[in-house]
């Protein structure tokens, strides 16, 4: 039997690039059709690392204890849920196979262990030799890859692809099929006959191949009525109808080119696919990847976890990545940022004095061990400073003071002076504390115990 024919793969004299779609000399272009694509949220989604394979290619290579102190970071934010599912892993270097040595020995459930291997006979063997139960294999599916890097026609990938399949199967090994560049490729023609072909060969062994959507290059977009190959719903809508394929077989894997990672993702899971590929801090090539913790606080607005997942370890994750990588989180990142619930105005201060949700929308002290933050310039008024008081020092109830307190208007005289002489920077915290120690007149029955912190003493 020709297998390359008998799913309805197609060869092609030149090589299909949808110029229509991506000229290259301009941006690509947004083509849409009629109807829309229903949702379809599977009942069980989750979240997928490859932070120490696709993260890791864009930073200096990590250390064995590096990764291994990340992936317990890792099992602890999803606090024995897995929902963190899996974390991928490079093991070409002895330096790799050390750091899976190390967080195999720890004995998680999860994140689960996987690999990321090339579809050759020696990548399977070495995956094979460290007990791996299942590995991601590289598969190019676009014609930009099979021709453009490959060198090659679609008939020999497709080859290629399921005998690498039928060679990890017999080592005893699930194959999760990671179609490259899913995006730009030919999804009637080559896309979804390799897929049939490939689950068949699944279906014969007794096992449930997985295969992983990548969004190489970022153009995919999350609306329903984009003509494929750039509608994330239409794709998996199609590969689901087409191959019968599970949502639990298919996962979803973003980059953030044209700012869509997280919209693309979302639309992956609404419309029937249960695996969302991620790093940590939406680190990888070019503009980085889907951010995990972005998942999972989508996640949490989709579906309710088994156990409170540990999102305060989000801040030790940022420390850990300035202090070992020497990786600075952007101020404004959300979730992870030092601004990402910090406010400068003081109309927004003043609004956050009378009702805290006014201008947070969670509660960030709770969920991530972030009270709000208030910026202190020329701008914050007097509604500023005493919203940083109350959250510097946990003042709530009617233990707050107002903006009318003498306290807060010696600080608003002092901040006055010093933009009026020429200043132009903010007001520190370590300022704004020592300010604290040095107006306040008198506790009041309203005002708890104030510690100025040490290092604080002067300005």
């Amino acid at each position: 039997m020709d297998l390359f024919t008998a799913n309805g793969a197609k060869e092609v004299e030149k090589p299909k690039f949808y110029r229509e779609v991506f000229p290259y000399e301009t941006f690509p272009h947004n083509e849409f059709i009629e109807g829309t694509y229903p949702y379809d949220l599977p009942e069980e989604i989750w979240v997928t690392d490859t932070t120490f394979r696709d993260g890791q290619q864009s930073m200096e290579s990590f250390t064995p204890k590096q990764i291994e102190d990340v992936y317990r970071y890792l099992h602890e934010m999803d606090n024995g849920n897995g929902i963190i599912r899996q974390s991928e892993f490079f093991i070409y270097s002895e330096r790799d196979r050390e750091a899976v040595w190390r967080c195999q020995n720890l004995g998680f459930d999860f994140p689960q262990i996987t690999t990321w291997i090339r579809p050759v006979p020696a990548d399977i063997a070495l995956a094979a030799s460290l007990g791996i139960k299942e590995t991601g294999t590289l598969m190019s599916c676009s014609d930009y890859h099979i021709f453009g890097k490959l060198n090659k026609n679609r008939r020999e990938v497709f080859n290629m692809y399921v005998s690498a399949v039928e060679e990890i199967l017999a080592k005893g090994i699930k194959p999760r099929c990671h179609l490259e560049d899913i995006t730009r490729a030919d999804l009637f023609d080559f896309v979804i006959p390799l897929i049939k072909t490939i689950d068949s060969l699944g279906k014969s062994a007794g096992v449930e191949i997985k295969y992983r959507l990548c969004d190489t290059l970022g153009v995919g977009k999350p609306f329903s009525r984009m003509a494929i190959p750039r509608s994330v719903p239409a794709l998996v809508h199609h590969i689901k109808e087409e191959t019968n394929v599970s949502s639990a077989q298919l996962e979803w894997h973003g980059h953030n080119d044209y700012y869509y990672a997280v919209a693309n993702s979302t639309a992956a899971w609404l419309h029937g696919v249960s695996g969302i590929s991620t790093t940590l801090l939406g680190i990888g090539e070019r503009t980085g990847n889907t951010p995990l913790e972005a998942m999972l606080v989508e996640y949490s607005q989709l579906k309710q976890a088994k156990n409170p997942m540990n999102f305060h370890i989000l801040t030790d994750i940022a420390r850990y990545f300035d202090r070992e990588f020497h990786y600075k989180v952007p101020d404004k990142t959300p979730f992870v940022g030092d601004d990402f619930n910090a406010t400068k105005a003081g109309i927004h201060a003043d609004g956050l004095l009378k009702h805290e949700d006014i201008y947070n929308s969670v509660d960030t002290l709770k969920i991530f061990n972030r009270p709000i933050k208030i910026a202190i310039n020329q701008f914050s008024g007097m509604a500023g400073i005493a919203a940083w008081i109350n959250a510097e020092y946990g003042f709530t109830g009617e233990d707050k003071i107002t903006k009318k307190d003498e306290l807060v208007q010696r600080i608003k005289e002092w901040i006055d002076h010093q933009y009026a002489s020429g200043r132009n920077t903010a007001i520190s915290d370590c300022e704004m504390h020592f300010l604290v120690g040095k107006f306040i007149v008198s506790k009041g029955a309203n005002m708890k115990e104030i510690i100025v912190p040490g290092g604080c003493n002067h300005v």
